[in-house]
């Protein structure tokens, strides 16, 4: 049994196209608050957590609702088209009212936009599984994040290139290159994958209705065991998401204000971690084929522990930083590429969207609380406050997963090690 990588690449333009909106949304929107509407620390991190809010209450939603749907091209193609139409339209009103300073204007484009966004997350996320076999899901969720990665880094080029110094930065030459990759991600997603012929293709060649059997009791519901799993890990995407969102908030704020940087100039740390996590998707997948899923969840949180308590000792910008950031790109690959895969592992084929909604129902929570909770944090006590804040978040999704049991399948061993670099056409 081997991965299709050439299929999972064209599968992966969805979530490109995702994390390229997101970079922008996470660095640029609370400059735009800030320097632009004069709000303070508290009001953006309650801004900044809208999105999440809507995620928490959509995703599940629209993630069992796209499980249920059937059109000529499939269950979540539609929604991936529809979505990101809206949000490219929606999205592209927020840099006109940064200019005139419309703060109704910039409101309502925000609130529709992120709106657009939640609407098709949920079942471009479930592609994969849907078009994927269980064991080949960690090498597939690699490249996913992977694509995922190397919009993050689109985005954050353009930050670097285009947004100059001064005291009124321009944001529109950004908000033009991150619509634009959106629309021919999704073009070339929706030219290259029948959704629909690849999962019949997917079900008849590896049916896994007695593994799905063995995860339930007599009812048809999850077995107790089972559950508890499912418990642990969702409370565990809930720390580690809180812990690694709070950096990745408030890492351009804590970069000007800690370490004096200027213009994009923070975007050099983001860009080496997820430089760093895009060299170590790929390998990251093979080793959780060896070890297993969770001592590879684990891994990666012990390397972000270490990594943010490195950080948190230097006061000033200092190119050793780039090394514990680029150790955080690798540690948050390698927690990225397993634990969707333990979450959808534990349902059953017909429910992959409404699992994938529990996945974002609980990573969306954490990015609902902690853009409140450290932004208070920042405002009312210190910059300093940043790292600690992940710190302790990190070491308590540590000892939630060591209570994990289920979810840890393995792809089949290979006859020789190159064979897990094969591509099938």
């Amino acid at each position: 049994m081997k991965l299709n990588y050439k299929r999972t690449f064209f599968i992966g333009l969805a979530f490109f196209s995702i994390s390229a909106f997101w970079n922008m949304y996470d660095n640029i929107i609370p400059l735009i608050l800030q320097n632009t509407f004069n709000m303070n620390e508290g009001v953006t991190g309650v801004i900044m957590a809208i999105d999440n809010v809507l995620a928490v209450f959509l995703l599940p939603v629209i993630g069992a609702f796209s499980d249920k749907v059937d059109t000529p091209l499939g269950k979540r193609t539609p929604f991936i088209i529809g979505g990101t139409a809206a949000a490219v339209l929606f999205m592209m009103l927020m840099p006109k009212a940064d200019a005139s300073g419309n703060l109704l204007l910039f409101v309502a484009a925000l609130g529709m936009t992120l709106l657009s966004m939640a609407l098709y997350r949920s079942p471009a996320v479930a592609l994969m599984p849907d078009l994927t076999p269980k064991p080949l899901r960690s090498s597939a969720n690699a490249v996913i994040n992977l694509m995922g990665a190397l919009g993050g880094v689109y985005t954050l080029i353009l930050i670097r290139v285009l947004v100059k110094k001064g005291d009124k930065p321009d944001y529109l030459p950004v908000f033009l290159g991150v619509a634009a990759i959106m629309v021919l991600a999704v073009a070339l997603l929706v030219l290259t994958t029948r959704e629909k012929k690849i999962a019949r293709q997917v079900a008849e060649e590896y049916p896994d209705e007695e593994e799905e059997q063995s995860l339930q009791a007599d009812n048809g519901q999850l077995r107790p065991e089972v559950k508890r799993s499912l418990t642990f890990i969702l409370l565990s995407i809930f720390l580690w998401f809180t812990a690694y969102n709070a950096v990745t908030t408030a890492f351009s704020r804590y970069a000007i204000n800690v370490w004096g940087m200027e213009g994009g100039g923070f975007a050099d740390c983001l860009m080496v971690a997820t430089v760093a996590a895009i060299i170590s998707y790929i390998p990251n997948g093979a080793l959780a084929s060896r070890i297993g899923r969770k001592k590879a969840i684990i891994m990666g949180l012990i390397m972000m522990l270490i990594s943010y308590s490195a950080v948190f000792f230097y006061p000033t910008y200092h190119v050793t930083a780039n090394f514990f950031f680029a150790l955080i790109g690798v540690g948050w690959a390698s927690v990225g590429v397993n634990s969707l895969p333990m979450v959808v592992e534990m349902s059953r084929g017909s429910e992959i969207g409404k699992y994938t909604g529990l996945y974002y129902t609980f990573s969306m929570a954490a990015q609902t609380f902690t853009p409140i909770a450290s932004g208070l944090l920042l405002e009312y006590v210190s910059y300093d406050t940043l790292f600690p804040y992940a710190i302790f978040f990190v070491i308590c999704a540590i000892i939630t997963m060591t209570q994990v049991k289920h979810g840890d399948s393995k792809p089949q061993k290979k006859a020789k090690a190159l064979e897990n670099f094969d591509f099938d056409d």
